[in-house]
């Protein structure tokens, strides 16, 4: 079947049950002078469920129905069956005849969702206009992840880096996109990082706005790993590491519980619209660079999770799948080993992700308010990297913190003189 044209309508019983919820919120106390480092304030938290009472939802889907073309489809998955994907496809309103504008494929992570496209979108596609007819156009697909938004859920264990990408992959070709391009952070950097493996005559370039990698191995990267260790890092490079160790002491403790006890923590955010709040507000405030977060901002993220096909409490279950694709030693083990379309044999977890990639260009944004930052030379580790982007402001939800930055990025990547431009035969935006 093609796909089908989608417009979000929450069931009133699921609104109504969501106030009825929130009415008889039950909230603790907290210490005195409790602050941010604790989590969500119980101030915060008290507030913005009494403006979700009242808050109207069917505004913001209103808001959200006009905003993007969302379409619907059936995406068949090895070993998981057919499953029926959401997605944004936005095509580009200013190259002639769309022809020679560059597909691009948006993937979000956790606590994202396609919302995080939404501001890009008519910068993208309608920038090669008489007052700046040196920008590249796109077109841009944007799906909701399988266990996000309004992308079906998924019941069998496995689902992990390789289906994700095989998901994604499949749905560009399914709208005729042969070649492509990516953007993408959080669970999209790891999954985009498995497209390219995976399928590299397909993915012929990414852009990254969270870099994550390891310093360079004297056996992977002998060159690069001898430049670490004899060249001292700069100013930024060290506050990068400072704030990575931070993070892994003060701020993981999120991912340590969705790696292992995904199902437990579920209950919670599934029953608890408070509960829901709570855990992806503290988020979306500590992984910000100071972002002035509207209560319906906050509210509409939150909602999108709290009215999820498959229930908020099946986001989080790719941390446990990632996680422990790493116990998986079989390479005839479909659900994280396979061969990509040139033979070789990809092992789809968080190590195998890291090794270099080979045939993707690749473009890197460092912002000083992601969440584990590294210094730039290791992005060197990754493949190809023909354009790199240092930041003095920006944190972990670029597309949405500052959408004039990463258009800015990725005009610059593709366009005439970077370093992907024309990387599609026949696609240079213009």
């Amino acid at each position: 079947m093609p796909p089908r044209p989608y417009t979000i309508s929450v069931p009133q019983p699921q609104i109504d049950r969501l106030q009825q919820k929130l009415a008889l919120a039950d909230l603790p106390d907290e210490l005195d002078g409790a602050g941010w480092d604790l989590g969500t304030p119980l101030a915060e938290v008290s507030r913005l469920v009494k403006v979700w009472q009242s808050w109207d939802w069917r505004e913001a889907e209103k808001r959200l129905n006009e905003a993007c073309t969302q379409y619907e489809t059936e995406v068949e998955v090895e070993g998981f069956g057919s499953l029926n994907v959401h997605f944004v496809h936005e095509r580009s309103k200013a190259a002639v005849d769309g022809e020679k504008a560059i597909p691009l494929l948006f993937v979000h992570g956790w606590p994202g969702s396609f919302v995080e496209v939404l501001k890009i979108l008519p910068l993208l596609t309608q920038c090669n206009d008489s007052n700046n007819s040196d920008s590249p156009s796109f077109h841009i697909v944007a799906p909701s992840l399988p266990n996000y938004g309004f992308s079906q859920g998924v019941s069998k264990r496995g689902f992990g880096l390789a289906q994700y990408a095989e998901t994604c992959h499949k749905l560009m070709l399914q709208l005729g996109y042969d070649q492509y391009v990516t953007q993408a952070g959080d669970w999209g950097y790891w999954i985009t990082r498995a497209i390219g493996k995976l399928y590299p005559e397909s993915c012929r370039a990414s852009h990254y706005n969270m870099v994550f990698t390891n310093a360079p191995s004297i056996w992977r990267n002998p060159l690069l790993a001898l430049w670490d260790k004899v060249m001292p890092y700069s100013e930024s490079d060290r506050r990068a590491l400072d704030r990575k160790g931070k993070f892994e002491r003060e701020g993981k403790g999120y991912n340590i519980l969705q790696s292992t006890k995904s199902q437990s923590l579920a209950y919670a955010l599934h029953d608890s619209p408070t509960a829901l709040l709570a855990w992806l507000y503290e988020k979306l405030h500590d992984w910000s660079d100071t972002y002035p977060w509207t209560d319906d901002e906050i509210l509409t993220w939150v909602s999108i999770y709290a009215f999820s096909r498959a229930g908020p409490g099946a986001a989080h279950r790719i941390y446990y799948e990632v996680t422990h694709a790493e116990d998986a030693s079989d390479e005839h083990d479909v659900t994280t080993t396979r061969r990509n379309s040139r033979g070789k044999l990809i092992r789809c977890t968080y190590e195998g992700m890291l090794e270099y990639t080979e045939g993707v260009k690749i473009g890197l944004t460092y912002n000083p308010k992601e969440l584990e930052t590294v210094p730039v030379r290791w992005g060197g580790t990754l493949g190809e990297v023909v354009d790199v982007v240092e930041n003095e402001i920006g944190g972990h939800f670029y597309a949405h913190e500052h959408p004039e930055l990463l258009v800015r990025d990725l005009r610059r990547m593709f366009g005439r003189g970077g370093g992907a431009f024309a990387v599609i035969p026949g696609k240079d935006g213009y």
